[in-house]
């Protein structure tokens, strides 16, 4: 494919890049700038061969959180990351941000770019929630799923110092077709802005990404128009995990037997002297996470020693086997003639 790189050229690339001072034009994509539809869509591919991977990153995170693993998998596939609307290179798409808009742009630019499936969809925490939208909006794409400590829809949330539940925010808001549309009105709102990238080292584990990708991080990050599409995500969240509750209440396997592993941290790291336990929130969590196992009759859990929440960064290798995994289950299927979600 046009713009495909070789497995080692991601982070040749980002050791290459040049410093951005403040002021400065943002600094050149790694990938391509698709036009969906009067929206441009950054994605970044490597690699060869069939399934393509998708990464899809968790909400405020970049296209090249996936540094440390895509070079990986791209050794043995095809791999892409990309930025959602209105993240790093990417322009931002209509509102609401329901996981269906979400997934409509990945997938036409996808197909634009002649990315075509089967895929193995692998999504880091609220990612994890984003590819199972993708895998409701287009099952048949869809041939296996990685979760990297994703967020399971009743698990308590720790933010503000308190544990909060997301679905139980949702105010039974409608849920629109979605359509692709380039949202100006965001646009409008940073016009104006003048964003001043900091100079300070990135907190751990951010900070094991290699030094070009953290100079890309912190341009990204200055970007106001990153927090805002931030935080159109967050406002329509409550509404998607409700909506996967309902689903699920008596219907588990919901991903029928697609190939699946689940990764969680060991520990969840909770303190005391909240208003549920650390004790309580710990059992959950793991109960949450073997309940995400079960999305799938083929579902596996596997706890990751070495990382916390963000064990793309934390243990690379650990994902990238997983990755590996559930790509050879996917060959395997389809030489023995079974196809995706078969």
């Amino acid at each position: 494919m046009t713009g495909t790189r070789s497995p080692s050229s991601l982070l040749a690339f980002l050791l290459a890049l040049p410093a951005q001072a403040p002021g400065q034009a943002g600094p050149p994509p790694p990938g391509r700038l698709v036009d969906i539809g009067g929206q441009l869509l950054h994605v970044y591919c490597t690699g060869h061969g069939n399934p393509t991977v998708l990464l899809e990153s968790g909400t405020g995170d970049f296209s090249f959180i996936w540094a440390l693993v895509q070079p990986g998998v791209s050794s043995f596939t095809r791999v892409c990351s990309y930025d959602r609307g209105g993240y790093a290179w990417s322009q931002p798409g209509h509102r609401p941000r329901s996981f269906a808009q979400l997934s409509l742009e990945l997938r036409t630019a996808l197909s634009r770019l002649h990315v075509e499936p089967p895929y193995v969809l692998a999504g880091q925490s609220y990612g994890g929630l984003v590819v199972r939208g993708f895998a409701a909006a287009y099952p048949t794409d869809v041939a296996g799923m990685v979760l990297v400590d994703a967020v399971q829809e009743d698990q308590h949330i720790v933010y503000g110092g308190q544990p909060h539940r997301i679905r139980d925010a949702a105010r039974g808001r409608a849920f629109p077709a979605p359509r692709i549309a380039l949202d100006s009105a965001l646009l409008e709102q940073v016009a104006d802005s003048h964003p001043r990238p900091s100079t300070a080292p990135l907190d751990p584990p951010l900070d094991r990404l290699p030094v070009n990708a953290q100079r890309l991080w912190r341009w990204a990050e200055s970007r106001p128009l990153s927090g805002l599409a931030q935080e159109a995500e967050l406002d329509w969240s409550p509404e998607e995990l409700a909506r996967f509750h309902d689903q699920r209440r008596g219907h588990r396997d919901t991903l029928g037997d697609l190939p699946l592993i689940v990764l969680a941290r060991t520990s969840g790291g909770y303190a005391d002297g909240m208003d549920i336990s650390a004790d309580s929130l710990e059992r959950e969590r793991r109960a949450l996470q073997s309940d995400l196992a079960a999305l799938s009759r083929r579902g596996v859990l596997r706890y990751a020693p070495h990382s916390g929440h963000n064990i793309h960064l934390e243990d690379p290798a650990f994902v990238i086997a997983a990755i590996r995994d559930v790509v050879a289950a996917v060959r395997k299927s389809h030489h023995a003639g079974r196809g995706p979600g078969a």
